[in-house]
């Protein structure tokens, strides 16, 4: 009898992962590669993003560059009946807030909100870096192309808008440039506090810095691979949630761990042709990136990347030396890859605007009994739930039971101690929150 449970919970399982939308499926055709290049080209020729760069000039530096950004988040909301609210968002930075500010400076990012009808407070965060540099991070007026780092993924941004625009969702979506990247996460961190201050429920963000790039340092070509970046907990979680995590589990499964298994499983369903690769650390080997001051204030946050890095093209002059061309140019972006990778975001951005919040609370029981238990807080917008499992070594949810509109359930024949659980929302269409792990226990 228990077999023949299991076997009709699998099959549950199956027969809910097949279901698609069409509309998922028109946003990834509606990615245009050939937009991408032009506005990377337009990025580039810009001669220099870096942060410290002219700001008067209508052609050169950053003051350029951004407005440049604003007007095209501008079109796009023409285009929409003025659909997202375009603004800049500043903060002075002083001489000496590091050895990489060597002179005052307004760090300026370019925010396009995009309302919900439903959860106006509620956004999902696209990020793409404006500045670029060269060698010498306090370098600002050599020429510092910056195609891929991060003209790519500023141009997977302004594409996303283009395309989600034409659509309505529940929850509120932010497409975003960030200034200030590489002389210390500014951007991130103004943005972030400025989150905090106006009390945003933030779902997430998809900072994507580096998307078109598919011919590693080591030879390796590919442009199916990404990886998704994620730290396994929160740095806020409190000493009381610490110690749980010792009796309970959780140490791989914080909201931006759930986050990135939301979007592998999404990939997998729409886009099997890519190859995304979950990677268990916040960032590269002692690297940093624009999605960590938004999970230093809480809130969930990955980094979507190419798989395969070529260093002699990041953060480096433009020369040639000892046969090996140096710099950050136009010619080893492929924008096919861009898009891809900009499809990757958009699908999963309209996924989750689409879907009701998560629940609040979820709560696990069944110690010692031959039954896991589940109580949750019921969500406004939800058709019903979906209970997840996995074996507690496995880096995805590979089981799952939709459960319709209740508050609690019993998996006859599945024993706690031996999976890790979660609970997601569903809507009327099919669209899921992200995953909650338990947060609370009942006997």
């Amino acid at each position: 009898m228990k077999k023949l449970l299991l076997l009709t919970l699998l099959t549950s399982a199956i027969t809910l992962t097949a279901q698609t939308d069409q509309r998922i499926y028109d946003i990834i055709d509606a990615v245009s590669a050939e937009r991408i290049e032009n506005d990377v080209t337009k990025l580039a020729n810009f001669g220099t993003r870096h942060t410290l760069s002219d700001t008067v000039s209508t052609t050169r530096g950053i003051g350029a560059a951004r407005r440049w950004i604003k007007g095209e988040f501008e079109k796009t909301s023409t285009e929409c009946q003025g659909c997202l609210n375009v603004f800049f968002q500043k903060d002075l930075v002083k001489k000496g807030a590091n050895d990489r500010i060597v002179k005052d400076v307004e760090v300026v990012n370019v925010l396009a909100i995009q309302k919900g009808t439903k959860y106006p407070n509620r956004y999902i965060i696209m990020s793409g870096d404006i500045d670029s540099r060269v060698s010498d991070p306090t370098n600002y007026t050599d020429d510092s192309p910056g195609a891929n780092d991060n003209a790519s993924g500023m141009a997977g941004t302004l594409e996303a808008a283009r395309v989600l625009s034409k659509y309505k969702f529940e929850n509120s979506i932010i497409y975003m440039g960030l200034s200030g990247e590489e002389q210390g996460l500014f951007g991130g961190s103004g943005i972030a506090q400025y989150a905090k201050d106006k009390g945003w429920e933030v779902i997430g963000i998809f900072n994507n810095d580096m998307i078109g790039n598919i011919k590693g340092v080591d030879g390796t070509i590919s442009n199916v691979d990404f990886r998704i970046f994620s730290e396994p907990v929160p740095p806020t979680e409190t000493e009381k949630q610490r110690k749980a995590r010792r009796f309970y589990g959780g140490e791989v499964d914080g909201v931006s761990r759930q986050l990135a298994r939301y979007v592998h499983k999404n990939v997998k369903q729409y886009m099997p042709e890519m190859n995304p690769m979950m990677i268990y650390r916040l960032d590269r080997f002692g690297r940093g990136g624009h999605h960590r001051p938004f999970n230093d204030a809480g809130f969930p946050g990955i980094r979507i990347m190419e798989a395969h890095e070529n260093y002699t093209q990041q953060h480096q002059d433009i020369r040639v030396e000892d046969g090996i061309a140096y710099g950050d140019v136009l010619e080893h972006v492929n924008f096919e890859y861009a898009a891809k990778l900009t499809a990757v975001n958009a699908i999963n951005m309209a996924s989750i605007a689409w879907a009701p919040p998560a629940p609040e609370t979820v709560k696990i029981g069944g110690i010692v009994e031959p039954a896991a238990k589940f109580q949750w807080s019921k969500v406004d917008g939800a058709k019903g739930y979906k209970i997840y499992w996995r074996d507690t070594t496995s880096p995805t949810w590979d089981y799952s039971r939709y459960v319709g509109d209740v508050s609690e359930f019993v998996l006859e024949g599945i024993v706690i101690d031996n999976f890790f659980f979660g609970v997601s929302a569903v809507s009327e269409d099919g669209f899921e929150s992200p995953v909650v792990f338990p947060n609370g226990i009942f006997r």
